[in-house]
């Protein structure tokens, strides 16, 4: 068996390495709670590795998590989903005539709205929940175990939040700004992958913005029943002459797939 190196040879070791451009990328702030390196040496480097693993993942302007992490968030869920049954909401945030903003205001102070609008966005989540910036002026929300009853409610308190909420530009004045909200659910019984989910919550983020935007759209829930001519159709064949359909059938018995 190898014997671990000796504090002393790991720092020497790390005087060695090349970590400039990897310090430069954690900032001053981490920087000066790094753990001494020749003193902790093992600490040291795993409090780096954690810090690169943070900025890989996270939106540099507003703090969210970027789109990397995004698509790692919603694989998980479609699999907690398909497993536990469990409904999932991912909700699409656009700034409205956020363009407008950057040409009037210019883009140092676009950026500084998309800072509030993130910040407020970030008081309206949990902290099971993913906050991610998906590009531009547009954020995607993933809220775990939300089930369909309360999913319209929780998207208007972020529209409502931010109306009432305007931008300070100065001390003087203030900026009214509001978003556009779709949303759509992972279900057990469909098949799907991040893309397609992105996809359906996205036509209903058009369907608010062509609404008159400052409106929350959510994709309708099929029903999960199968009427007795349904059942007609799907049993035909199945069932012995004379023999009762059964009262209920859920469409968890169906094998059904989504398709763009």
């Amino acid at each position: 068996m190898i014997s671990p190196q000796p504090p002393l040879a790991l720092a020497s070791g790390i005087e060695r390495l090349q970590l400039s451009e990897a310090l430069a990328l954690l900032g001053d702030g981490v920087r000066a709670q790094l753990p001494d390196a020749h003193l902790h040496p093992i600490d040291y480097l795993q409090a780096i590795i954690d810090g690169l693993c943070n900025v890989s993942l996270r939106d540099p302007l507003t703090g969210a998590t970027n789109r990397r992490h995004l698509m790692t968030a919603l694989e998980g869920e479609l699999d907690r989903v398909a497993r536990s049954g469990d409904a999932a909401l991912l909700l699409m945030v656009d700034i409205d005539h956020f363009k407008a903003v950057n040409d009037t205001y210019g883009h140092n102070i676009g950026d500084l709205a998309l800072k509030h609008i993130a910040l407020l966005l970030h008081q309206c989540v949990r902290p099971m929940d993913t906050l991610a910036r998906y590009g531009g002026e547009e954020f995607a929300i993933v809220l775990p175990a939300c089930q369909p009853a309360y999913g319209k409610n929780v998207a208007d308190r972020i529209r409502e939040m931010v109306a009432n909420e305007p931008f300070a530009i100065s001390p003087s004045q203030s900026l009214p700004m509001t978003v556009s909200i779709g949303g759509a659910y992972a279900l057990q019984w469909i098949r799907s992958t991040s893309e397609l989910w992105i996809e359906r919550a996205d036509q209903q983020l058009y369907h608010a913005k062509n609404l008159g935007r400052n409106r929350v759209c959510i994709e309708p829930q099929p029903d999960s029943t199968v009427t007795a001519e349904e059942k007609e159709l799907l049993f035909s064949g199945l069932v012995a002459p004379g023999s009762a359909y059964p009262e209920t059938t859920s469409i968890f018995q169906v094998t059904s797939s989504e398709s763009d």
